[in-house]
């Protein structure tokens, strides 16, 4: 066999040549971290090497979607690139090579279907018409995709496809490297913007401020023209526009949007963010604020705020600056958004409390009635105006003072221990002022969580009015009495000689118009008596006349009173008493006044034609009775007043009174060691009970 040496020597050369251009090249890539620097010394050194025109390279993230690109063309790179190649990436040779890892060669571009025809590839045109195409591997991984093209038909040849190869293999670590390195950086710098964003936006507590943080963090963060923010009404679930930055700082605050409506109103119906980047080619897009606005929308990145998973809102930023918004915007803008949300919603209790407290010491102040503020050992923390005026005291003197001071509180027990169950509790006391006078007052006193931490407020009603109205009506009811009294006695006195000579042969109408008159000067004795009991059992005086009797008795005979006027509205009394009722030591005259004065209660309540009932029962050591009507009823925040002296019901048309019924019930009671109250009916109407100590025998 002949060798040729110097054929061999001349491709000894070739590939010593070729490994000192792999080794150059290799080098090259190396000695930088910076991607967009890694991929503009492939591009370069590729086009010089292989004798490209133009080219481009297509990194891909980890699952093989376009990260960033970079194109030259005669020398000259270009810039935001990666949404003009994802096209040849999803349609053309790029994605075909990225998708088979497999390196491509076509000596006519205009014969090959992998090929994406753009206007200038047209036959008439100077367009690309070779091409060379393949995957830059690292590890068996695919990092990106590298493209060279020339105007020449069939100018690449094997060689050239090898070495495009070569220097593929040769970037793959480098590309991946720095794609690595861009990538943490990238997620360092989002996590600076965050971190910044948070301390910013919580700074403050004021709404709007909170809202121009957020804002001036988005357009700093993102390099836009106009950021924008809504928040969604929930009455009217509408998006309205709060704050903006920009051109339209002004016009877009109050613009509102249906939820769905626009990018922004489909964003916070999704509850997800999106980026788009040619706005009117998105068939979500809505024009209309743009021709409100006079304004021209390019691109937007949009992304919810959000609040507990939540979405309350959106912010949406339009227009990068430099064209594109960086892969990481969404990122941001959505971190942004989940630190929003709590700023807003704290912003927004900040604001309400505020107004609380403020409306808090409106009412305070502008009370008419004296109000202290004590902690629970009673030391006065806070008065309103109208204590100091009252009390006749300057308010710094007054917050050195004490509660017992002013009021009595011994009807709250030791260490205001009644007060602990949360309920507000009322008792009347006399106010002491500064110059020794006394003040009636209504003492209203209840436990008052302030801040977090619990207080006791004091309200101090002025009842000197009612107490005057009070004595005014004890003496009309003592001039009544002691007027009453005796000529009553002379009618009463004429009435029973009258009913003495009327023979029993009498005419019917003038024996009813005796018994009429009879019955009504006995109510009179009553109300008479009734009103001297008052006066007696409030001056604390012991009952005098007490006898062993049987309260069966003293039933019937009030119903007997009764029954000519229950009989007159067609009403009836059913009796449930039974018959092994024990006695008790009583005064017979005052429990059946007791008796009669319920019933004419339940007369008056009680519609013509029904039932009044009448019961009673024992126990171990008390006799219950009860009186129940069929009427209207008595509303249940009325139920304990309704025993006190000159109350009365108001209602339209009701029966008329004093209101000293009841109060006398409740005395004469009380005073045997019972008590009385009032309940709502099982389907309507009343029922009043009270309960009689018995005994066996006399005491």
């Amino acid at each position: 066999m002949t060798i040729n040496f110097k054929e061999q020597a001349l491709g000894n050369q070739d590939t010593r040549a070729s490994l000192d251009l792999l080794y150059e090249i290799s080098r090259e890539i190396a000695a930088a971290l910076d991607l967009r620097t890694v991929l503009e010394r492939i591009l370069y050194l590729s086009t010089e090497n292989v004798g490209a025109i133009s080219g481009s390279i297509l990194v891909l993230d980890e699952d093989g979607q376009p990260a960033d690109s970079a194109i030259i063309t005669k020398g000259q790179f270009h810039e935001h690139t990666t949404h003009q190649l994802r096209i040849t990436f999803d349609q053309g040779l790029a994605g075909w090579v990225s998708r088979n890892r497999q390196a491509v060669l076509i000596p006519d571009t205009s014969k090959d279907k992998r090929w994406v025809r753009l206007p200038d590839d047209s036959v008439l045109r100077t367009g690309s018409k070779s091409a060379l195409c393949v995957p830059i591997l690292a590890r068996d991984m695919l990092v990106g995709v590298v493209t060279l093209v020339h105007p020449a038909l069939d100018f690449f040849t094997q060689e050239h496809l090898y070495l495009l190869q070569s220097i593929a293999d040769q970037a793959g670590i480098a590309v991946l490297n720095a794609r690595l390195y861009t990538e943490s950086q990238r997620k360092a710098r989002v996590m600076t913007a965050l971190a910044e964003s948070a301390a910013v936006i919580t700074a403050s507590l004021n709404l709007e401020d909170v809202l121009q943080r957020i804002l001036e963090q988005i357009s700093q963060a993102l390099r836009v023209e106009v950021v924008s923010l809504a928040l969604i009404d929930h009455k009217t679930r509408e998006l309205e526009f709060r704050a903006s930055t920009g051109k339209v700082e002004q016009s877009v605050v109050g613009i509102r949007l249906r939820m769905g409506q626009g990018i922004a109103g489909w964003v916070a119906q999704e509850g997800r963010g999106v980026i788009v980047p040619f706005a009117y080619e998105d068939s979500r897009f809505y024009p209309g604020v743009d021709e409100q606005l006079h304004f021209k929308t390019e691109a937007i990145a949009c992304a919810p705020i959000r609040l507990r998973e939540q979405v309350i809102g959106i912010m949406e930023a339009l227009n990068p600056k430099e064209g594109v918004f960086d892969p990481d915007a969404l990122t941001v803008l959505t971190g942004i958004g989940s630190l929003a949300g709590s700023a807003i919603r704290h912003a927004q209790l900040f604001e309400q409390l505020q107004a609380a407290h403020i409306r808090y010491r409106e009412l305070f102040e502008d009370s008419i009635d004296p109000i202290l503020i004590t902690n629970w050992d009673g030391n006065i923390l806070e008065a309103n105006r109208q204590a100091g005026e009252i009390l006749e005291i300057e308010t710094q003197e007054l917050l050195s003072m004490s509660i017992e001071q002013l009021v009595d509180q011994e009807k709250l027990g030791h260490k205001f221990e009644k007060l602990t169950t949360g309920e507000t509790l009322t008792y009347e006391s006399s106010l002491r002022t500064d110059r020794g006078r006394e003040i009636p007052v209504q003492v209203y006193a209840r436990e008052a969580p302030i801040e977090g931490v619990s207080h006791l407020q004091w309200i101090l009603r002025d009842i000197t009015e009612r107490k005057n109205l009070d004595n005014l009506r004890n003496d009309l009811v003592s001039m009544i009495y002691h007027d009453l009294r005796s000529p009553l006695a002379n009618i009463v006195s004429s009435l029973d000689v009258l009913e003495s000579l009327t023979p029993e042969e009498a005419d019917p109408a003038q024996k009813s118009l005796l018994d009429i008159a009879i019955r009504s000067t006995e109510r009179i004795q009553r109300l008479t008596n009734s009103l001297l009991d008052i006066r007696r059992l409030e001056a604390g005086q012991p009952i005098g006349s007490r006898q062993i009797v049987s309260p069966t008795h003293l039933i019937h005979e009030a119903v007997e009173t009764v029954q000519p006027i229950v009989d007159n509205k067609k009403q009836a009394i059913s009796l449930g008493i039974p018959d092994d009722l024990p006695e008790v030591w009583v005064d017979p005259d005052m429990i059946q006044r007791v008796l009669t004065n319920l019933l004419e209660n339940a007369v008056k309540f009680t519609p013509p034609g029904s039932k009044i009932y009448v019961g009673a029962r024992s126990d171990r050591k008390d006799v219950f009775i009860w009186v129940q009507d069929t009427g209207p009823g008595i509303p249940s925040n009325q139920h304990a007043r309704i025993f006190d002296k000159f109350t009365r019901l108001h209602g339209k048309d009701g029966p008329k009174g004093l209101g000293l019924g009841l109060a006398y019930c409740r005395l004469a009671v009380e005073a045997h060691g019972g008590r009385i109250w009032v309940e709502n009916g099982p389907d309507i109407g009343a029922v009043f009970k009270f309960t009689i100590p018995y005994v066996e025998t006399k005491e």
